[in-house]
């Protein structure tokens, strides 16, 4: 087994550091206050090559593994998790559901401006009685002949206002329950489609994320993809992937945490020497390296049977369950490490433990990890 980074992923992840320090860092603790991330942010990384980055090159991508994609995930999340999830939407859900399921026509027509950045896409699934039971649609889209027509809402929606274009998952055919559902391409501008309230967030709070409301909106029938009834099943896979962009996610959030937990430990003094040799802090910065470092190694085998074409369903689950509870572990003791002073913005650290909580939830909370595991050890 070969746990080195290639030069080129070296590369990679340095640029992406350098862009977290020289770019996200200033102006991360208003942009959490005001609920804002700005669209000159979201630019930069589109030309980084940040929101394309595993797509083919003939689609305008940069034609990278998934290990490259975690490495820039860790990175933008040590400093900025907002940045980070609008990274891993628009790689993980949109792009690559459009270039692994969608038609040629599509993916010409949409995926080549997704993984560019010229445009910015957004994944509806989830819905106020369909969260983690994603079989229970209540969106329909009734086929219509030449179109169809949707109606319904969908919540907790991350890009909710700012993107271009959204992945519909909705209900076609009650009676064929989850093997009813299709996804659809939809536009922003077309008549019907609503965008409600920004949501008031406990963390990651410059992410744009709203509920959708679509009013008989028309889809063209060739907006649809894959074949009739392949919704629910583009969904889930689709997913797979994005857990382990979120796994990364949570990384990140614990390494920056763990970063400014040890360098704070020796600085600050108490009882005559740094805090960061007593035993009581000393132990804390172990543990939080060693879950670190065990989520990373879960990540990088995630990405790298992934990579290999192999089924790694299982893998992103495990990574993500294991990661977003070191995210949520790492920050509370970072928290405490400050002491009075991780009570205060200026210091960071509350904020990366407000962002690491929704690792635990979307793409899937961790109960719902749980599930997929333990059906797969069970099924021998």
């Amino acid at each position: 087994m070969d746990f080195s980074l290639t030069e080129e992923h070296l590369m990679i992840r340095d640029a992406a550091r350098d862009f977290a320090r020289t770019e996200l860092l200033p102006g991360v603790i208003e942009r959490d206050k005001d609920q804002h991330f700005p669209k000159e942010l979201i630019t930069k990384m589109g030309d980084l090559g940040f929101l394309g980055m595993m797509v083919d090159p003939k689609y305008g991508g940069g034609g990278m593994d998934t290990t490259s994609y975690v490495l820039v995930m860790e990175e933008l999340s040590k400093i900025d998790a907002s940045a980070s999830v609008i990274v891993s939407v628009n790689n993980s859900l949109v792009c690559y559901g459009l270039e692994a399921y969608a038609s040629e026509e599509q993916k010409e027509k949409y995926l080549t401006k997704l993984a560019t950045g010229e445009s910015i896409g957004a994944f509806c699934l989830s819905e106020p009685e369909a969260g983690s039971d994603a079989t229970s649609q209540r969106t329909t889209a009734i086929n219509m002949g030449d179109h169809y027509l949707l109606n319904g809402t969908k919540n907790w929606i991350t890009n909710g206002s700012s993107a271009d274009y959204y992945i519909v998952i909705a209900q076609t055919d009650k009676d064929k329950a989850h093997k009813g559902i299709n996804a659809f391409i939809v536009e922003k501008t077309w008549e019907g489609f609503e965008v409600g309230p920004k949501e008031d967030k406990l963390g990651i709070r410059g992410s744009d994320t709203h509920s959708l409301i679509f009013n008989d909106v028309k889809i063209p029938k060739e907006n649809r993809i894959g074949e009739d009834g392949f919704g629910f099943k583009f969904a889930m896979k689709t997913l797979a992937g994005g857990r382990i962009g979120i796994a990364a996610q949570a990384l990140g959030i614990a390494a920056g945490a763990y970063e400014l937990a040890k360098d704070y430990s020796k600085q600050r003094k108490a009882f005559g020497t740094e805090i960061c040799n007593h035993q009581a802090i000393a132990f804390k910065l172990a543990d939080m390296k060693v879950n670190i470092d065990a989520s990373r190694h879960l990540i990088m085998h995630a990405a790298w049977m992934k990579d290999e074409g192999m089924d790694y369903n299982v893998a992103g689950c495990t990574a993500k369950l294991f990661a977003s509870q070191t995210a949520m572990d790492t920050t509370i003791e970072a928290v405490q490490v400050h002491g009075g002073n991780g009570y205060v913005k200026e210091y960071h650290v509350e904020r990366l433990m407000r962002d690491a909580k929704i690792t635990q939830i979307y793409e899937g909370t961790s109960e719902i990890q749980k599930i997929v595991i333990s059906r797969d050890l069970l099924k021998n």
